[in-house]
């Protein structure tokens, strides 16, 4: 009989606990929910200045027009309405998601008071929020079929009769059909 036989099964033993004991470690860590973050996190810190007005597009929301600038790329929706100081009252900012998801947007450095339609990919309103200038709290949808998110001036919807089931159309027809071509 070896008389090292326990000592190899210990050394053997240790290892193997702790590599299972880590496992169940990280296990319990993914599982645990996190704090819900801005739809796009900042990579790059906006330059204390407003992004130069970005092209636009005619949105019709019922028998309502507004012109909307469309904010498609990361940077335009990271910056968004950041440091603007007015907006008119038919203009509009639509920011373009890349994916349906749980939307989630916050008024870091937004000077001006908003309502913002989560919209479904079909383009019809979800549910319309207000939102405090430079509330840094994330309003996090209630769905996670968001593919569009509209700022107007905050009340807008509220004054043009626009509530949750309209559908917005723009002038080449749905929001799909204008920005995903199906």
């Amino acid at each position: 009989m070896d008389l090292f036989e326990p000592l190899r099964r210990t050394l053997f033993a240790l290892p193997v606990a702790a590599l299972l004991l880590a496992a169940a470690c990280s296990q319990q860590q993914a599982a645990e929910p996190k704090a819900a973050a801005p739809t796009v996190a900042i990579t790059n810190a906006p330059s204390g200045k407003p992004q130069a007005r970005l092209a636009t597009l005619k949105l019709w929301l019922g028998k309502e027009e507004l012109i909307a600038e469309i904010a498609r790329t990361p940077i335009q929706i990271q910056t968004g309405m950041m440091f603007r100081t007015n907006m008119a009252e038919n203009e509009a900012m639509l920011f373009i998601l890349p994916v349906q998801q749980r939307a989630s947007f916050w008024m870091k450095n937004t000077l001006l008071p908003l309502s913002c339609a989560y919209i479904d990919s079909e383009g019809t309103i979800l549910e319309l929020k207000d939102m405090k200038p430079l509330d840094e709290t994330p309003l996090v949808a209630s769905s996670d079929l968001v593919q569009y998110v509209l700022e107007v001036n905050q009340g807008w919807f509220k004054r043009h009769n626009v509530e949750p089931g309209m559908k917005i159309k723009t002038e080449q027809g749905t929001l799909r059909q204008t920005f995903f071509g199906r």
